[in-house]
C-alpha cells in the first residue's frame, strides 16, 4: 500500500477512521526549522469535523503530539513524528454494512484488492486519513514560509454549480477564505452556497465543487522534467484526496478553447526586482514543468459525498442484491473542508521540489 509520499521531503501516513490515533512521519525535514505548534493546531482545526453546521457534527479536537524530531522548539534533521488520537468515533453506526457495498465508496474495491477490509468508518479510505496529511502539510507550510517566502492559500469557488466571481490569485487571504463557514471569500455567494448546502442535507443528498488555490512566492526552477513535472506532482498529489475527480493547472481546460496568441504569456523584466516574469499568467506558474517565478495557480474538483441518508440499491458480500440506508453524521458537502487539505498537498509537494532544487544547486 502506498502510503509515502515525496523523496527528499518523504512523509508516511498511518492510520484508520476508527483506530486509537492517526499520524505522520516526516523523514527529511530540514534540522532548525522553528516550529510553531500553534500554527499547526490552527491548520487542524479548519479541517477538523463539527467546526459547523454545514459539515459533520462528529466531535473531533484533533490535537497533535510530537513524538519526535523535535527539540527545545525546533526540528532536530530525525525522523519528525506526529500523531492525532481519536476521540469519537462511533463504530457500531457501521456494524449493519459491514457485509454489503455502500455505493461509490471503496468497499468493494479494498475487499478487492486485500480480501478484507477495515468496515469502520471506512477505515483507511475514510477522509479522516486526511488529518495526518494537514499536520505534515502545516510543517511543510512553515519550511516553505521561513526558508523561501512561499505563501499557500486555497478557497471554495464553486459548490453545486453555483460559482463565485473569479479571484484574484496576487490578492486572495486566509482570512477572506475563512470568514465565512462555506470558506468562499465572496461573501453573497458564500451565503447562497450555505443556503444550497444545507437545502440539499433536509432533502437527503450531498453536493460537488471546485477548490482554486495558488502558491506566491514560488521562485522559478523548482520542477523536475519530464516526469515529476511541478503540475504532474501536483495533479496526483490532488487526485490521491478522497473524492477529488478533477485537476487544472493555471488555465486548465479553459485554455484548450483559446488560440496561442492569446494564450501565451509574453516575458518581461520587472524593473522594481530586476527579475524576469510574464505578463499574463495562463501557464499557472509553470512551463516545461518548470516554475517560472510567477504564482503557481491550480483547481481541483470534488465529487459529491457518496453517503447519502436514503434508500439505494447494490449487493452484499456475496453479490446477492440488497437495499442500503445509510445513516450516521456526515458531510453533505466537503468543499469547505477540502480546503486545507488542498493546501496540505501542495505545501508536500512544493516543499520537496524545493528541497531537490537546494540539493541540485
Amino acid at each position: 500500500m502506498s502510503s509515502t509520499f515525496g523523496r527528499l521531503f518523504r512523509v508516511t501516513t498511518y492510520g484508520e477512521s476508527h483506530g486509537p490515533a492517526l499520524g505522520c512521519v516526516i523523514d527529511g525535514c530540514p534540522p532548525g526549522l522553528a516550529l510553531d505548534l500553534d500554527a499547526i493546531a490552527a491548520d487542524m482545526a479548519r479541517r477538523r469535523p463539527g467546526q459547523s453546521k454545514l459539515v459533520t457534527p462528529r466531535r473531533e479536537e484533533d490535537a497533535v503530539e510530537v513524538l519526535s524530531g523535535w527539540f527545545e522548539g525546533r526540528t532536530t534533521g530525525t525522523p519528525l513524528h506526529l500523531q492525532i488520537r481519536t476521540q469519537d468515533a462511533d463504530s457500531s453506526k457501521y456494524l449493519p454494512w459491514k457485509d454489503i457495498w455502500r455505493p461509490s465508496h471503496a468497499d468493494y474495491t479494498y475487499h478487492a484488492k486485500y480480501g478484507l477490509r477495515d468496515w469502520r468508518g471506512g477505515g483507511r479510505a475514510s477522509a479522516r486519513e486526511t488529518a495526518a496529511r494537514v499536520a505534515a502539510g502545516a510543517v511543510a507550510r512553515q519550511l516553505l514560509s521561513e526558508r523561501w517566502g512561499v505563501e499557500i492559500v486555497a478557497w471554495v469557488e464553486e459548490v453545486g454549480g453555483l460559482a463565485a466571481p473569479p479571484v484574484d490569485p496576487l490578492t486572495i487571504t486566509r482570512d477572506a477564505v475563512d470568514a465565512h463557514p462555506t470558506r468562499c471569500p465572496d461573501p453573497q455567494t458564500a451565503e447562497a452556497m450555505a443556503t444550497l448546502i444545507q437545502a440539499v442535507r433536509v432533502d437527503r443528498d450531498s453536493l460537488g465543487g471546485v477548490v482554486g488555490a495558488v502558491a506566491r512566492g514560488v521562485p522559478p526552477g523548482w520542477g523536475e522534467p519530464v516526469f515529476d513535472r511541478a503540475e504532474a506532482l501536483l495533479a496526483m498529489a490532488m487526485l490521491s484526496l478522497p473524492a477529488c475527480k478533477g485537476f487544472e493547472s493555471g488555465s486548465g481546460f479553459a485554455g484548450a478553447r483559446m488560440r496561442g496568441s492569446s494564450h501565451n504569456d509574453p516575458f518581461a523584466l520587472d524593473p522594481a526586482t530586476g527579475t524576469v516574469r510574464t505578463t499574463t499568467n495562463h501557464s499557472g506558474g509553470v512551463q516545461g514543468g518548470i516554475t517560472n517565478g510567477m504564482p503557481l495557480t491550480l483547481r481541483a474538483a470534488f465529487k459529491p459525498v457518496a453517503t447519502i441518508p436514503r434508500d439505494q440499491a447494490t449487493v452484499d458480500a456475496s453479490g446477492q442484491p440488497a437495499t442500503i440506508h445509510m445513516t450516521g453524521r456526515h458531510d453533505p458537502c466537503v468543499l469547505p473542508r477540502a480546503v486545507p487539505l488542498v493546501e496540505a498537498m501542495m505545501a508536500l509537494v512544493l516543499a520537496d521540489l524545493a528541497l531537490i532544487q537546494r540539493a541540485r544547486r
